[in-house]
């Protein structure tokens, strides 16, 4: 179909073996074409692409932060770390809330903001953030973040980080054409060690920067 053309982007939600699961919703013409795909149906895929988030470094205490579908791709992240954190988890209503019950049955504690308040509390994620980060006794392990979500969501979390001298890991939201750096629609600006900035492709140099990798302020 030529609305399918082009490939689209996602995360690997779960993989175990030869199989491996995504999570997606279907917003465009693309991904609404594959809620017709049925079992024994043959699709093309690449991949892995792109640079993932790295390991949880020694000594360093975990948060998640999901906006939206994030959660989906931080979940083989969660599943291998050896020593569970916190998940803060975001969206606009309950449905958009998804994963809980494999990030609890990980060890991790789940805390679910909503902005209509039809699960767990209401606001946005980052409120929870900052509550807990207000209530969290002084002289723990340093943190180190991972987040998915908007681009609005990670440009607050980095914000956050910088603030409270966390290490902190986005995978940035940028829409992707051919997915091999061929095509450069994924581009976005990024410090290039001095007083400057340069171009990097989200889809082989990225999607996941350190937070000061990345000009929010020179963002759209």
């Amino acid at each position: 179909m030529e609305e399918s053309l082009l490939r689209r982007p996602f995360s690997v939600y779960k993989a175990d073996g030869e199989v491996l699961q995504i999570l997606y919703k279907g917003v465009g013409k693309g991904t609404r074409t594959m809620t017709y795909l049925r079992p024994g149906d043959q699709l093309s895929l690449i991949g892995p692409l792109g640079r993932g988030f790295p390991a949880l470094s020694e000594g360093r205490y975990p948060i998640l932060v999901a906006g939206g579908y994030g959660m989906a791709a931080l979940y083989l992240l969660a599943r291998s770390m050896t020593s569970p954190g916190i998940a803060f988890f975001g969206g606009q209503s309950a449905p958009d809330i998804l994963c809980v019950d494999e990030f609890e049955a990980l060890g991790w504690e789940v805390r679910i903001t909503t902005e209509d308040g039809s699960s767990g509390e209401k606001g946005i994620v980052t409120d929870s953030i900052d509550a807990w980060w207000s209530a969290r006794s002084s002289g723990g392990p340093p943190v180190e973040a991972y987040a998915c979500g908007p681009n609005a969501m990670l440009k607050a979390v980095a914000r956050r980080a910088v603030e409270h001298d966390w290490r902190a890991w986005v995978s940035v939201d940028r829409n992707m054409g051919c997915g091999v750096g061929a095509c450069l629609t994924c581009v976005l600006k990024v410090r290039d060690g001095g007083d400057g900035w340069q171009w990097k492709r989200s889809c082989t140099e990225g999607p996941v920067f350190e937070c000061r990798e990345i000009c929010w302020d020179l963002e759209p």
